[in-house]
């Protein structure tokens, strides 16, 4: 019976709830509207907040609580961890207020909101480019910034991020190897790959991994060659070895390496 009887207030006080929630939502009164809202907010209780201030957000426009109001919905949503949206209205914020009170923090967390959000190195990473925009930006606008370091590490993690997937593809058309090769070998492709990465993040933690990977690519471009072609490609790896040991000469991948060398150079003596 105590087990029905609590069941049954926690449903009463569900339905109160939600009815005073209903009966708040569909009021004309902005001030109580508004003030309930910043309420469900401190609760924690950021869906409902959100959907108050979604109703209000334009009327508000102009207002003195005009950009708190901005502020607080970007908050729910970052709270929520919908980062997308949040990012958006961190962006409206900024965008409608660009020297109000929480343009700096509108700019950081803009970018940062896109950070929180981004996905794993083999999915498309169209935030990861929006969000190391959006906190380059916001170090332009604000050099000086406490939260400058922070935006600097999300940065470079985000590089990171960029280099793996890059990394991924270029180890991808290294194991494919000669198989379904369309115009050209899939080495070379693994090759381009891989060098366009330390082109464009020559600091990149992947650089010794890349590196390899481009030696290893062109040893068995050369080994699969037609005859014609086996010599100069050969060569190449040998060229490869060279760069690889003068910059990584402690590498564990040395002894592979070495074997690469070996091979290449006893075919070139033939």
């Amino acid at each position: 019976m105590k087990r029905i009887a609590y069941i049954l207030l926690v449903s009463v006080m569900a339905f109160t709830s939600c009815d005073t929630f209903n009966k708040v939502y569909k009021s004309n009164d902005i001030d109580y509207k508004y003030e309930t809202a910043k309420a469900y907010y401190l609760e924690g209780n950021y869906s409902k907040a959100a959907q108050l201030l979604e109703s209000m957000v334009t009327m508000l426009k102009g207002g003195d609580k005009a950009e708190e109001s901005l502020i607080m919905l970007a908050r729910c949503y970052y709270n929520s961890k919908d980062y997308e949206t949040a990012s958006q209205y961190f962006k409206v914020y900024y965008s409608n207020y660009p020297r109000g009170e929480f343009a700096e923090y509108s700019r950081f967390y803009s970018g940062k909101s896109l950070f929180e959000g981004i996905t794993e190195p083999e999915l498309d990473q169209s935030n990861t480019y929006q969000a190391i925009s959006e906190l380059q930006l916001f170090m332009e606008y604000y050099p000086y910034s406490e939260h400058r370091p922070e935006a600097q590490k999300m940065i470079l993690r985000m590089h990171d991020l960029l280099v793996e997937k890059e990394f991924l593809s270029a180890k991808l058309y290294y194991e494919l190897g000669d198989y379904m090769a369309y115009m050209g070998n899939n080495y070379q492709a693994c090759i381009i790959t891989a060098q366009n990465v330390l082109n464009d993040y020559p600091y990149t933690s992947f650089r010794e991994e890349l590196s390899m990977l481009i030696l290893r690519a062109r040893y068995k471009m050369a080994f699969h060659s037609v005859e014609e072609k086996k010599m100069e490609r050969y060569r190449a790896t040998i060229d490869e070895y060279y760069a690889f040991k003068t910059e990584f000469p402690g590498s564990k991948h040395m002894k592979e390496a070495d074997r690469y060398y070996k091979e290449a150079t006893e075919f070139a003596k033939d």
